[in-house]
Order: C-alpha cells, then sequence, then structure tokens
C-alpha cells in the first residue's frame, strides 16, 4: 500500500509539474507580433501586440508570469476599442520640436493612455543653456473622481512605436484630443 502511494505522488507532481507551462501567461503569443512595448521602472512590461494578420491588438500589461491587465478580453472587433492621436512640431530645438504619440482606450470607466514623447529640447534664452532632448515613454490611468496614476515606462527599453497608428487604418485617429489625456 506505501509502494502505491509513492507511486501515485509521483505521478501527481510529474502531471502538475508538465502542465504548469500550459496555463503560465504570455505578454506575447506565437500569433502575435508586438507593436510597441516597454519595461515600467519596478520591471513590468506594458505591451501592445497584433495578430500577425491583423484580426485584433491587444493590450497587455505585467509580468511573463501573471498578467494584471488583458485589454480586450474580447479580440473580435478590437482594433475599433482603441483611439490614437498625436502631435508633431517640428524644428528642432530652435523651434521646440516636439512627436507626441497617444494610444486610449477605455475598461469599465477607467481610462489608459499609452504614451511616447519626443521633446527636441529648446534653446536658451541669451545667457541661459539649451534644455537638453528627451523621450518619454509611460502610462496614463485616469479613473473619473480620482487623480490621475502614472506609470513610467523606461524608454532604453522600448520596441517598436506607436507612429504605426497614423497610417494603418486600423486604429481611428481622433483628431480632435491632439494632446489630452
Amino acid at each position: 500500500m506505501h509502494l502505491k502511494t509513492v507511486t501515485m505522488k509521483w505521478i501527481l507532481w510529474i502531471v502538475i509539474y508538465a502542465t504548469t507551462g500550459a496555463f503560465s501567461q504570455q505578454l506575447l503569443l506565437p500569433n502575435e507580433s508586438s507593436v510597441f512595448s516597454f519595461k515600467t521602472m519596478d520591471g513590468k512590461t506594458m505591451m501592445l501586440a497584433k495578430d500577425k494578420t491583423n484580426k485584433y491588438l491587444i493590450y497587455r500589461f505585467g509580468t511573463p508570469d501573471k498578467i494584471e491587465l488583458e485589454f480586450p478580453l474580447k479580440k473580435k472587433d478590437s482594433w475599433k476599442q482603441f483611439r490614437y492621436n498625436f502631435y508633431l512640431r517640428g524644428g528642432g530645438k530652435q523651434n521646440a520640436g516636439l512627436d507626441v504619440d497617444n494610444l486610449r482606450f477605455t475598461n469599465k470607466k477607467t481610462t489608459y493612455v499609452v504614451y511616447a514623447a519626443y521633446s527636441a529640447g529648446e534653446q536658451g534664452a541669451e545667457g541661459e543653456p539649451d534644455t537638453e532632448e528627451s523621450y518619454t515613454v509611460g502610462i496614463i490611468i485616469h479613473q473619473p473622481g480620482k487623480e490621475d496614476v502614472e506609470i513610467t515606462g523606461n524608454p532604453e527599453t522600448v520596441v517598436g512605436s506607436l507612429k504605426e497608428f497614423r497610417t494603418n487604418g486600423q486604429v481611428t485617429i481622433d483628431w480632435d484630443a491632439a494632446l489630452e489625456f
């Protein structure tokens, strides 16, 4: 009887170990390609991915072990659930050039804005130093009646670009919301 109990325990452990990987969460599935991603300052990942045949667009946030938010849960018509806006001012430092991209979606009354912003810096006034160019990425979370929360991304970990949404025709461009969050 003792041998049977030990054997059953080993079989149970083998089954648990073998199936654990099947249930682990993934930030990027085999049928997907990354559109834009970055790591946050606390090591979590923001991933915008699309099906390789453009069937859907999906947002995932978390770690490979635990996805904290996936949107949308139903992938049908997912492209329509995102809105894109951008602002572009050329001219380099002489004109304080900017290039700002925002991708927005709303999930249960909470609005999420994934952003990427480049500043060419500014020329200082006479006798003042110029400001340096900068690149920032992150997520702004807006809940009605609460203060906005900003999750800062590490720009050195960026893969891809939000600029794809300017021309891909899949996501609606919200021309009236140029720099609104």
